[in-house]
């Protein structure tokens, strides 16, 4: 399974894909919490926290992380390969895994900088240092859950297509419905038990820098979820 992660990892490395999505979430965060007046600028906020951030990276992340996925079965279906790698000595739950793997590693990759907004607000508070470490923990920790939740629906969506394009936009689709359409659907009084089936829901929750289990009992059903259906696919 190593080989397969390292294998997804320089393949992304060996193109633009990797770069453009790294750079396009680094700069599209700074451009909004930096520079773009708005609701999302921290300066214009007045407190020292990252709750803007949290609040836009899962937008953003919903566009990028399909951008990363729709390439893992869709080219292999697409170019002749999947059947040579489903031949190799490796499971078939080894092969997802570590496609899944790959991809979530590199979605981290974009995610490590960041943690440089954390020292410059930490220094820019008053007093310096005058921020809820505890909180920011926590929402980095609900955005790692989301983000695999993101990645295995993005890998199941590309392991039943091999159109690139309308894996993308199937897996962005698939990733808007669980983060917000659930939520969306529950503003209905006779439809409210289904936010506890959203994304959103259960971010939130792990954001305010209280850890329940039964969030990350969701994000672990929903990431294994969509692995084993793209396991059961590949079968």
């Amino acid at each position: 399974m190593t080989a397969i992660i390292k294998r997804e990892i320089s393949s992304f490395f060996s193109t633009p894909i990797a770069y453009l999505v790294i750079g396009l979430f680094l700069v599209l965060n700074g451009l909004f919490l930096w520079v773009f007046k708005g609701d999302f600028n921290i300066f214009e906020s007045g407190f020292a926290d990252m709750n803007s951030f949290f609040q836009l990276s899962p937008w953003i992340l919903i566009f990028l992380i399909p951008a990363i996925t729709m390439k893992s079965f869709s080219e292999e279906k697409r170019s002749g390969t999947l059947e040579l790698l489903l031949t190799r000595p490796i499971s078939k739950t080894q092969i997802v895994l570590g496609k899944f793997l790959g991809s979530f590693l590199l979605i981290v990759l974009a995610i490590i900088p960041t943690l440089l907004y954390v020292f410059t607000i930490y220094k820019l508070a008053s007093p310096v240092g005058n921020i809820d470490l505890g909180s920011i923990a926590g929402s980095y920790a609900g955005l790692l859950f989301l983000i695999a939740a993101y990645t295995a629906i993005g890998i199941f969506i590309s392991s039943i297509t091999d159109n690139q394009i309308i894996a993308f936009i199937a897996a962005v689709l698939i990733c808007f419905i669980f983060y917000f359409g659930f939520t969306g659907f529950a503003e209905v009084p006779a439809l409210s038990f289904l936010e506890n089936l959203s994304l959103k829901y259960h971010f939130d929750s792990i954001s305010r820098g209280v850890i329940d289990l039964r969030d990350i009992v969701y994000f672990l059903s929903i990431s294994t979820f969509f692995i084993v259906v793209t396991i059961f696919k590949l079968k």
